[in-house]
C-alpha cells in the first residue's frame, strides 16, 4: 500500500524507469555494463517504492497515551521552554527518520486541533540543535480532554524538500490517522505536558501509530 503524496512520483519514475531499461537493453551491447545499468535503475525503483509505502498499523487507540507520529529512532528526550505556542517547559522527544523510513506523520493523540503553522526555512541536518527553529516545519497542536494539549512538529532535514501537514484548525481528528507526510528525511518533534509518563529510551527505535511514547 502506498500512501497517496507518493503517487505521481511513483508513476513518473516508472514511466522514466521502463523508458530507461529499453534504452539501455537496446543501446548498451556491454553485457557487464547492461546489466549493472538495469541493476541500479530496478534498485532505484525499489527505494521510491519502499519510500511511499504507508503499510497500516494495529496501535490501541488510547486517550491517555500518546503513540509515536512517526518511524524512527528517538534521538532527544529532554526538558525545554517551547517557544511558539506554549511558550512555557514541556517535555520534547524528538524522532529521527532516516531516508529508508516509513515518512507518513500520524496524529500521536485523537481530539480537535486548535493550532496549525506553516514555517519556511531552511533544510539544516534535521539533527542539528538549531533545526527545530530554523528549518522549514509545521507545527500542529491536538487537544483533548483526558492529556490536554500535545504539539507535534515536522521538521525538514537536508534532503526533505516538502512537508505536507493535513491539520486544519477545528479538524476533530482520530489518534492515528494521518497528520501529513515529509518527503526524503526529516525529524518530528513532540512537546508534552510536564509530568508525563515517558515511556521510551534515548536510541529507540520507534513505530508511527503503534509504539507508545508516553502516558499519564
Amino acid at each position: 500500500m502506498f500512501h497517496k503524496e507518493g503517487f505521481k512520483i511513483i508513476l513518473i519514475t516508472f514511466i522514466l524507469v521502463i523508458a530507461s531499461f529499453l534504452a539501455v537493453d537496446n543501446f548498451v551491447s556491454i553485457s557487464w555494463l547492461r546489466n549493472l545499468l538495469l541493476f541500479i535503475l530496478f534498485a532505484f525503483l525499489i527505494i521510491i517504492l519502499q519510500f511511499f509505502r504507508n503499510p497500516k498499523r494495529k496501535g490501541v487507540l488510547n486517550d491517555n497515551q500518546v503513540l509515536s507520529p512517526v518511524d524512527g529512532k528517538v534521538v532527544v528526550i529532554e526538558e525545554v521552554f517551547e517557544k511558539e505556542y506554549f511558550k512555557e517547559k514541556r517535555l520534547q522527544v524528538s524522532v529521527f527518520m532516516s531516508p529508508i523510513n516509513v515518512h507518513v506523520t500520524r496524529y500521536p493523540i485523537g481530539g480537535k486541533v486548535v493550532f496549525s503553522k506553516y514555517h519556511p526555512g531552511k533544510f539544516l541536518v534535521a539533527w542539528h540543535p538549531k533545526a527545530s527553529e530554523e528549518n522549514e516545519r509545521t507545527t500542529v497542536v491536538v487537544e483533548n480532554k483526558t492529556f490536554g494539549k500535545v504539539l507535534h512538529r515536522q521538521i525538514a532535514g537536508a534532503l526533505a524538500k516538502r512537508i505536507v501537514n493535513y491539520a486544519k484548525v477545528g479538524d476533530e481528528v482520530i489518534q492515528a490517522s494521518d497528520s501529513g507526510f515529509i518527503k526524503f528525511g526529516s525529524r518530528v518533534d513532540l512537546f508534552l505536558p510536564l509530568g508525563t509518563n515517558i515511556n521510551v529510551s534515548l536510541n529507540d527505535k520507534v513505530k508511527g501509530g503503534e509504539s507508545i511514547i508516553a502516558e499519564l
